[in-house]
């Protein structure tokens, strides 16, 4: 084939830009960026917003983030690292709700892997994205030197989660020890004693595990005894072999669904639940209250994600040494047929 018969390649599409935009809406450049950039020290009326959005979307313009971010002077992205450790439904509903809230407010939400890095790596990785704020759910450890190491890189606000507050960040206090100390008095009260508490094998769990036991360690008259045991038919099955031999009258089993796991499991050793095991989960889901008998749990009451973003955005607009702690949730036992 020769030269001249092939055919010619498509020429690249042009790039639409800022200009493109405010000839199309009727505005100037300046109009296109307050909107697009949700500048609220501008009045703009509605109908022009939405005529440069309209005609945002026609062309298909995107503004440039990088060019946006050097002139403001940082970026609009909040980084937020996945956690190390299986989060349920309760706290998928929690970060759902808190990404949608942070867009809403102009942020972008960057999801960063970070199994297998230490603080100081994870630290130095978030960096190099040079996010505005960053919420670390758990699972990665950070320092007071990691914190620094992020606000060198840009980021106005640090915020951890977890059960301790770490020095130059804000802290959201996850008082795990009163979910299983909301539980065990709960068994107490209902003259259980001899109580079990089930620690989820898996890897990294002991985050919320280990301070749930301590906190049903701590009501006084029960007996506890921690009980190993993985998410699986098969350990809750063995568990419940067993159980005849501990000599235990209920179980805190760390959330609803282990509950609901070892509850199958001990009514198919023929235990009669709750007569010779009370049961008790947490977090207060749905399919709890479907079972027979319903389950009875601790309901945590967590801030809306509307809440939290608005904490964020406030950290980021008003940057400032002085760091707070909130105390990001309530516990309270609710009885149903199982205990």
């Amino acid at each position: 084939m020769s030269e001249s018969s092939k055919s010619p390649k498509p020429l690249p599409l042009p790039v639409p830009t800022s200009a493109d935009v405010a000839r199309r809406a009727g505005v100037s450049r300046a109009t296109v960026s307050y909107v697009l950039n949700n500048a609220e020290a501008v009045r703009i009326s509605e109908p022009t917003r939405r005529r440069v959005r309209e005609a945002a979307e026609e062309l298909g313009y995107v503004p440039h983030a990088a060019a946006r971010s050097l002139r403001a002077g940082h970026t609009r992205i909040v980084l937020l690292p996945t956690p190390h450790v299986p989060i349920g439904p309760l706290y998928s509903t929690f970060l759902n709700e808190l990404q949608w809230a942070l867009r809403r407010l102009d942020y972008t939400v960057v999801q960063y892997g970070s199994l297998g890095l230490s603080g100081d790596e994870a630290a130095r990785a978030w960096a190099e994205l040079r996010p505005v704020a960053v919420i670390s759910l758990g699972g990665t450890t950070l320092s007071s030197h990691d914190v620094a190491t992020l606000k060198r890189a840009g980021a106005r606000a640090v915020i951890t989660m977890g059960p301790v507050g770490v020095p130059g960040a804000h802290a959201l206090v996850m008082d795990q020890q009163e979910v299983g100390a909301r539980a065990a008095a709960h068994l107490v009260g209902r003259g259980r004693r001899r109580i079990g508490v089930v620690v989820p094998r898996e890897e990294g769990m002991e985050l919320f595990s280990a301070p749930r036991l301590a906190g049903a360690r701590r009501v006084e008259g029960a007996e506890v005894e921690a009980l190993p045991m993985a998410y699986s038919e098969e350990s809750a099955a063995e568990l419940a072999a067993r159980w005849r031999g501990l000599r235990l009258d209920a179980v805190f089993a760390y959330n609803d669904e282990y509950a609901m796991l070892l509850m199958r499991a001990l009514q198919d050793e023929g235990l009669r639940v709750p007569e010779e095991v009370a049961v008790i989960g947490a977090d207060d889901l749905l399919i709890g209250r479907l079972l027979r008998p319903r389950l009875s749990t601790v309901r945590i009451e967590m801030p809306t994600g509307d809440h939290l973003a608005s904490l964020v955005d406030r950290a980021v607009r008003e940057p400032s040494e002085v760091t707070e702690r909130h105390d990001l949730m309530t516990a309270e036992a609710v009885r149903r047929e199982s205990t």
